[in-house]
This record gives structure tokens, C-alpha cells and sequence, in this order.
């Protein structure tokens, strides 16, 4: 059994989300977001780290890890577990990061996510965004997503990630999972070949350039529900960091695109518990002729206005849902405080005694 196996199987027993293999340093877990050494592991020094590392892998990968400095693949330990993994080059030698990937799909309801979500799994074509920095839960999100869909609709649905990280089995829903450089070239090669593989649904695991992203939409555009990620913490900076990929002279072309291919952008940052565990806050916009029109028009600074309305429709704003979990006593003033987009609309909670001066 290699080395790290039983540290990571270890990770369930501890509530960890990560486990971090440091040249010149004790492995550490991530538990409730806060990072804890492992008192009964030593410090490695470049040989222990490589050893342990290089033990999950193969020659092929260990040569492509050593050549480029930086390796993601996905890892499993028989049918008990199975994680994402990144090999890295840092000041030390060796680094890695473990993400345990939950081997049950967790529904809409387990994750207590808007039911809204659901309307969004039942569309039949557009693109949906789900947006967050890293480590906010998005892969969690959309494999709820598609866990839904599969579980009661009849389609086709193709999933392009780096690497594989939930396998879903098929259900009501036919599923093909494709993984960058094992089954496909890269994320564009594959959406490109989208419309000949009869897909309905795709799963677009990162959106990082601007030909993944022209692309997505396009797909969209042609009838196809396609589920993308971005690193945005808002429906605002989304809309504009799509824009902002194209090139001056393109930009007006592709807000008319994705004003018309837009059906929603699920914004997600992940939170503590005063409870303890950790919870999904979101921000919601649905797509509507209101929203295409403040697209093309490029008054993005009119969105807010748009979610602020749009109650009734599932819509909600990041602050509002902030401010919903802590009038609920759910999480701490200052975890709100440092996620949200207008923070003076937080302050007094900061300093109530300050309140009504």
C-alpha cells in the first residue's frame, strides 16, 4: 500500500477537505477551511515527499510532472475513495495538494442549495455559470447538477474536466466522461466535437480562455445546456470577465451572443458554521430579456437592481444571502463581513455600538 493511502483515507475521520505534502515540512489537513499539522507524521525532507508522492503515479506522469513542474490527475484507493490531485514545484522541492472527492453524490436537498438550482438542471439549452474562487465548492455544486438531471431526465450528457473528479453512473441519463490529455486534447477540441457526439448536456469543467469560452457559447447558442465554471465572486464580474476576454473589437459581438445564450450565473462562496462544517452562500441571477437587454447594452452596473427584483424568480444577491444567514445565527459576523461585496452594509454588525451614529 503506498505510503499516503492510509493518510489519506484519513481525511473522512478528520472532516478534511485537503490534505498538503510539503518539502520541509509535517503533511497538514484543511478541516472546516483552517489548516492543522499531523503531529504523528515527521517532517519530509525532498526524499520522503518524493518517494510518497511519486508512488501514486506513474513513470510516464512522474516524467510530464518533472518536465512541466505542475501535474493534475485524479486519484483513487479502490472503491473507498477517490481525490484530485496537484503535484507542484516550490521554494523547498516538492509540493501537492489531496482534495478528497466524496465518493455519494450529494443532492440539491443534501447541500441545502436553492431550489432554484433545479429549475436550472431542467433547462433544455443556454449556459449556466457557477462561479466562485477555488476550494468555494462548485464541483460540488454542479455534480448536484448533473446528479439531478440524471436521476430524472432522459439525456446525453458529457462531462470535459481536468481531471475526472465526480463519476457519475448512468441512471435515467446516458453519461461520457472525458479527461484533458487522457481522452481529449484539450477543453476546446472536445466542446468542438460536442454537437457530433448527440449531447444534450455538457459539463464545461474550467472556462479558462477565451476559445473555451466563444465555444461554450456557441454550444449554447446551437441548443445545448452547457454547465461552465469561472473564478468570479459575482453575476457582475462574471458577465464582465467573459466580456473582458475578447479582443476590443469583438466585445459588442459577443454580448449580443451571450446576452441571447445566458440563462443563469450561480455565484458561491463557502462559508464556516458557528455549528461547526461548512456552508454554501449564493448569489443567483436568472436570465430574462431584462437581463439580455443590460448585457448588450453594457449596463452591468444595472444588474443588481434586475436580482433585487427577481425574488419571486430564485434571484438573490450575495449581501442579501450573507445577511439572511446571519440574522439566522448560522455564521460569524466577520466571515460575513470579509465575503461580502458591499462591507459598509456590514459594519454595523461589526460595531453595533457605532449603529445610528
Amino acid at each position: 500500500m503506498p505510503q499516503l493511502d492510509p493518510l489519506l483515507l484519513r481525511m473522512m475521520e478528520n472532516s478534511a477537505s485537503d490534505l498538503h505534502v510539503v518539502v520541509g515540512q509535517k503533511p497538514k489537513y484543511r478541516i472546516h477551511g483552517e489548516i492543522h499539522e499531523i503531529d504523528d507524521w515527521p517532517v519530509l525532507d525532498e526524499q520522503a515527499a518524493g518517494k510518497c508522492l511519486f508512488e501514486l503515479i506513474t513513470e510516464a506522469q512522474r516524467d510530464r510532472f518533472l518536465e512541466q513542474h505542475d501535474f493534475d490527475f485524479a486519484y483513487g484507493i479502490g472503491d473507498e475513495a477517490r481525490y484530485r490531485c496537484n503535484y507542484f514545484f516550490q521554494r523547498t522541492g516538492y509540493g501537492s495538494v489531496f482534495r478528497i472527492i466524496p465518493s455519494k453524490i450529494a443532492t440539491i436537498d443534501d447541500l441545502k442549495l436553492p431550489p432554484v438550482l433545479k429549475h436550472l438542471a431542467e433547462l433544455r439549452s443556454g449556459l449556466v455559470l457557477v462561479t466562485g474562487p477555488t476550494g468555494s465548492g462548485k464541483s460540488t455544486t454542479l455534480a448536484a447538477i448533473i446528479d439531478h438531471i440524471n436521476r430524472t431526465q432522459r439525456r446525453h450528457i458529457v462531462t470535459i474536466e481536468d481531471p475526472i473528479e465526480f463519476v457519475h453512473k448512468n441512471n435515467k441519463s446516458m453519461i461520457t466522461h472525458r479527461e484533458i490529455g487522457e481522452h481529449t486534447e484539450s477543453f476546446a477540441a472536445s466542446l468542438r466535437a460536442v454537437t457530433r457526439q448527440d449531447a444534450d448536456v455538457v459539463l464545461v469543467g474550467e472556462m479558462r480562455d477565451l476559445e473555451t469560452i466563444s465555444l461554450a457559447m456557441s454550444a449554447a447558442a446551437m441548443g445545448v445546456l452547457v454547465y461552465g465554471t469561472l473564478h468570479t465572486n459575482s453575476a457582475a464580474k462574471t458577465i464582465d470577465r467573459i466580456i473582458d476576454v475578447f479582443p476590443a473589437e469583438q466585445q459588442e459581438q459577443t454580448r449580443t451572443v451571450l446576452s441571447e445564450s445566458l440563462k443563469a450565473i450561480v455565484a458561491q462562496q463557502l462559508l464556516r458554521k458557528k455549528t461547526g462544517g461548512r456552508i454554501a452562500v449564493n448569489e443567483i441571477l436568472v436570465g430574462s430579456s431584462a437581463v439580455a437587454n443590460i448585457i448588450r447594452e453594457n449596463k452591468i452596473e444595472s444588474l443588481i437592481n434586475i436580482i433585487q427584483s427577481g425574488k419571486s424568480q430564485g434571484m438573490i444577491a450575495m449581501d442579501d444571502a450573507l445577511d439572511k444567514l446571519l440574522k439566522a445565527n448560522m455564521i460569524d459576523v466577520e466571515d460575513a463581513y470579509m465575503k461580502a461585496i458591499d462591507k459598509r452594509r456590514f459594519e454595523h454588525y461589526l460595531h453595533p455600538e457605532l449603529a445610528g451614529n
